[in-house]
């Protein structure tokens, strides 16, 4: 599995942007990085310095575009001592932080039980395996987006059918809740705008998913 360091390059891109394979479309590059996107912020402590780069998502005539909008103005108004402070609470903690941020422990309650399980099961077949050295739970939502954002590129023959079972067995389940409750947290202040990135995104991908089933 590629590692959790993906950064916002992917926000500076054109939506003309190339792959190995050819040209993804403006749509797929554009849902491929917002899932980087919300891999790196999840995966450590945002920096101020990155907050420029999200100028491609930003757009007050739609709701995400307004939720980036958000985030930015807070991410720009923050020091860097109080991200670093919020993201130790939020996700690291004493013992843990507010939030658990794993599939299996908002499926089940506990960490490492069957929806981990099913998720190397699914990773497997598509070619993604654990990458040495990283000792989280491969179902923490900072990996799964990181590797969602992968499936979009369309590699090794991965086609949208397939990017839609993974969706439905591994983010839809949790992936709403979580960012309301990333919303909601009391430790939450500029990560309470990361949610609501993450939670209007969820909401746009599941409806896209849909559609593709009832094509």
């Amino acid at each position: 599995m590629m590692g959790l360091e993906t950064d916002l390059e992917a926000l500076r891109s054109t939506v003309t942007e190339q792959t190995a394979e050819g040209a993804l479309s403006p749509e797929e590059a554009g849902r491929r990085a917002v899932y980087h996107f919300l891999a790196r912020a999840l995966a450590r402590p945002i920096e101020k310095a990155e907050a420029g780069r999200m100028a491609p998502f930003v757009d007050e005539a739609t709701e995400l575009g307004r939720a980036f909008k958000a985030f930015v103005e807070a991410v720009k108004a923050a020091d860097q001592a109080a991200l670093d402070r919020e993201f130790h609470d939020l996700f690291i903690g004493v013992g843990r932080g507010e939030l658990v941020p794993y599939a299996s422990y908002y499926l089940t309650g506990f960490l490492n039980e069957k929806p981990l399980a099913e998720l190397r099961r699914d990773m497997a077949a598509l070619g993604f395996e654990r990458a040495e050295g990283v000792r989280e739970p491969e179902d923490g939502m900072a990996a799964l987006c990181d590797l969602m954002g992968h499936l979009v590129a369309g590699g090794d023959g991965v086609t949208l059918y397939d990017q839609d079972r993974f969706f439905a067995a591994h983010l839809k389940p949790w992936a709403e809740k979580f960012f309301a409750d990333l919303t909601a947290a009391k430790t939450a202040a500029v990560y309470r705008t990361l949610g609501e990135v993450g939670r209007c995104f969820m909401a746009i991908e599941a409806e896209g998913f849909a559609m593709v089933a009832r094509a």
